[in-house]
């Protein structure tokens, strides 16, 4: 079983509702389990600034499925959700990233990991360091990055997602 780290974000319709259904579907995935969930936290969106704020949290698994076939799970659960790519970086229902696989270093079209962009997002690396409290995870160091990096956009939020 391998450690990875999936960031999920959400800013349309009732967003804690399409969260939890997300976690729910993720918990669902064959050789999958959900080890820990970070805290849910409300971001200003990053890009296009012209729509809702966001609701984002971190959930670290441990997993048999390969990063592609792990990036496929959570491409089908979008679909499944009802995600539709429109605007670059715009409003969604629902956005799952791998950020984090157990060590790997990838760098293909479909897939990089680490995630590209995490050590940017505060959204990011907020809920990260719920899961990794030390500022360490598989092939990053973050706690150095995250002391100079602006949160402030980053509140958080008052309720709290399960696995049922």
């Amino acid at each position: 079983m391998n450690e990875a780290v999936i960031g999920l974000g959400t800013n349309q319709g009732d967003r804690m509702e399409n969260l939890q259904a997300a976690v729910d579907a993720i918990k669902l995935l064959p050789a999958t389990k959900i080890e820990k969930i970070s805290k849910v936290y409300q971001t200003k969106p990053v890009g296009y600034e012209n729509q809702e704020d966001f609701l984002n949290a971190d959930i670290k698994i441990k997993t048999a499925l390969s990063p592609h076939a792990l990036l496929g799970a959570c491409l089908g659960i979008e679909a499944s959700m009802g995600r539709v790519r429109t605007i670059k970086n715009g409003p969604r229902i629902i956005d799952l990233d791998v950020l984090l696989y157990d060590g790997f270093k990838l760098d293909t079209f479909e897939l990089k990991l680490p995630h590209p962009r995490a050590m940017e997002r505060a959204f990011v690396m907020v809920p990260l360091l719920d899961l990794y409290p030390e500022g360490r995870a598989p092939t990053l160091y973050f706690g150095l990055k995250l002391k100079s990096m602006d949160t402030d956009g980053v509140q958080l939020y008052d309720e709290e997602l399960k696995i049922k």
